[in-house]
């Protein structure tokens, strides 16, 4: 991942399986027939663990090591849970009961994170899937089928903007 040159948009995520992103997908669909806007496109579909935002591309190598100390545990998420944020007119999929293997894999990689001297949103953690922005206010959500999704490890993620908006290139896994 060395790279010379502007800095790179940065973060650390849950990447779901094909099996996931299917069913995420299929659920980011119901929500945009029943609240409008723009559904999320399947193929950036994730949960953010710790933001980064633009890092100097000197930086990666120890961004890289931050990440290989952390050593997650498989686990599953269950997202059973609806919503929608007015103020950014965001709706969204989360769990209602956060797994002890989630909570400990993002203290460990935040941890090694500041350990490195590497800055970070270091906002509280709320696991969701954003599934569709520009959302009508108050639209009535749609009843959720829960997604089990089997989280084997974590990705480090870099965010590209072009014309056609953002999109991500996973650049590391650690499982």
């Amino acid at each position: 991942m060395r790279a010379v040159g502007r800095p790179l948009r940065l973060f650390f995520a849950l990447w779901p399986d094909d099996a996931t992103r299917a069913a995420l997908a299929a659920r980011g669909g119901e929500f945009h027939r029943v609240t409008g806007g723009r559904a999320t496109r399947p193929e950036s579909l994730h949960i953010t663990l710790a933001f980064l935002g633009d890092c100097d591309p000197a930086r990666c190598d120890a961004v890289l090591a931050a990440a290989a100390r952390v050593r997650p545990r498989p686990f599953e998420l269950v997202l059973d849970r609806v919503g929608l944020w007015a103020h950014n007119r965001i709706a969204w999929l989360g769990a209602s009961e956060m797994p002890p293997e989630l909570e400990a894999l993002v203290r460990g990689l935040r941890g090694a994170l500041a350990d490195a001297g590497l800055p970070f949103d270091a906002k509280p953690f709320v696991p969701h899937i954003t599934v569709a922005r520009k959302v009508r206010p108050g639209s009535a959500l749609p009843a959720l089928r829960p997604v089990r999704w089997p989280v084997a490890g974590f990705a480090l993620v870099r965010s590209v903007l072009d014309r056609g908006g953002s999109h991500y290139v996973v650049l590391s896994c650690w499982s």
